[in-house]
């Protein structure tokens, strides 16, 4: 009986040592580096599970013991990370594990798409359809129907978007990318009209988001915002019309070729500030914070006018003949 307990005893410790050995060689392949010679790029797509990520994996090369994760998956399941769709960038000399666990976080590729200050919701939407890896969802569909999918339908869309860098991943659909924009614009809106001057003739957030589109639109030096809208405020103040070209512009829309004619001044149009009184129905542009804070905290003084030097600046002036001489100097004789 006691020979029969050493064998039993020796077959345990042999079975123990055995399975130490081969746990730990288990464990050797999964902390092994993947068989990458350059950083590549692998792309988790929406719905996969981890098989057949360690699959595709495995069939690509980069993972050399897709037995090792496979058994993974049945010994420490709780070990497995939850894969994120997207791509991702590999890179030489991770092991195994810490790619699963890559394909796991937040650190998928991203791609920058900027829209300036100053471009029109129109063009905005242009960029969008043009992004390279977007999901596009809104090619097709009207400006009313992409305002609605937005949950604001009914509403004009045009200033309603706030200019900057938006960065995304493969797959992210544009109409999240103009809910980003859409919601920090509003934020910035409410922000800035609760710190507006006192004396301000501007009636709610969205007429503010109307001055801010003129100033954008107006504005070739940022420096000159504040004053440019010291000069809106003043002539609303005054029952005097804005008279800015940029509205004229956006009046025409498309027939719009580059020169305003005397007849395009003229012309009535819901935009026309030539013909006008007070602000057009909607903004022109999209504009940045710096235009927003200029529209609620115009700069103080007594000019009433302003025309481009040429040079992204203009020449400020308190009277009419002032001006007169200012447009002889700066237009007609170029």
């Amino acid at each position: 009986m006691g020979r029969v307990l050493k064998i039993l005893l020796v077959i345990c410790i042999v079975v123990a040592l055995a399975a130490f050995a081969g746990y730990r060689y288990w464990q050797t392949r999964l902390e092994a580096p993947i068989a990458l010679e350059a950083p590549a790029v692998y792309e988790v797509p929406v719905g996969a599970g981890y098989h057949r990520v360690v699959r595709e994996l495995a069939e690509r090369g980069i993972l050399v013991d897709e037995w090792a994760f496979r058994l993974l998956s049945r010994l420490e399941p709780e070990a497995m990370p939850r894969l994120r769709p997207g791509e991702y960038r590999l890179m030489p000399g991770m092991s195994g594990r810490e790619l699963l666990s890559l394909l796991g976080s937040n650190d998928v590729i991203t791609y920058p798409l900027t829209i300036p200050e100053g471009w029109t919701f129109r063009q905005m939407r242009e960029l969008l359809d043009a992004a390279p890896k977007l999901a596009h969802r809104t090619q097709g569909l009207s400006d009313d129907a992409v305002m609605a999918r937005l949950d604001r339908a009914g509403r004009h869309p045009e200033g309603w978007f706030f200019p900057d860098t938006y960065h995304y991943h493969k797959g992210l659909s544009d109409l999240e990318i103009l809910r980003q924009a859409l919601e920090r614009m509003e934020a910035t809106l409410d922000e800035v009209w609760a710190e507006r001057d006192d004396e301000l003739p501007l009636e709610s957030p969205y007429e503010a988001l109307i001055m801010a589109s003129l100033i954008e639109r107006e504005t070739g030096a940022p420096e000159e915002r504040p004053e440019i809208a010291g000069v809106f405020t003043r002539r609303l103040q005054r029952g005097m019309r804005l008279q800015t070209d940029p509205t004229v512009i956006y009046g025409m829309g498309e027939r719009y070729e580059g020169n305003i004619t005397r007849a395009d001044l003229r012309e009535t149009t819901p935009y026309n500030t030539y013909v006008i009184d007070g602000l057009p129905p909607t903004p022109i542009a999209l504009p940045g914070r710096a235009a927003l804070e200029a529209a609620v905290q115009p700069e103080e003084g007594e000019t009433l006018y302003f025309v481009a030097k040429g040079d992204g600046t203009h020449h400020f002036s308190r009277t009419l003949r002032e001006h007169n001489n200012a447009v002889n100097r700066y237009i007609r004789n170029r």
